[in-house]
């Protein structure tokens, strides 16, 4: 019998790979919005970074976002997923710790 193959996916800050569930995506949507996607469900163009606030800095600040939805990503929509980011970091650190 095989074993089932996970998917993995680079990490845009620290370049590393890692399995596709435990990574977040951004997503650049048909209609041209771009957004983080926790679940990995949505339809678009999608780029992927670790839940870390450091990797998510280091390809923002590389314009890899940027190169790999091929799209300008507007100051607040940086400042909106920065907070969202820090929020989940938060959340899984909480996690963590009750464990």
């Amino acid at each position: 019998m095989q074993t089932k193959k996970v998917p993995e996916r680079k990490c845009l800050g620290c370049s590393q790979s890692f399995p596709k569930s435990t990574l977040i995506r951004v997503v650049k949507a048909p209609d041209g919005t771009v957004s983080l996607d926790f679940v990995g469900k949505k339809s678009g163009r999608g780029a992927y970074v670790c839940r870390k606030l450091s990797c998510f800095k280091k390809a923002r600040k590389a314009k890899r976002f940027e190169r790999s939805l091929d799209c300008e990503i507007p100051e607040e929509i940086y400042t909106r997923m920065e907070e969202e980011i820090a929020e989940s970091e938060k959340g899984v650190k909480a996690d963590g710790a009750d464990k």
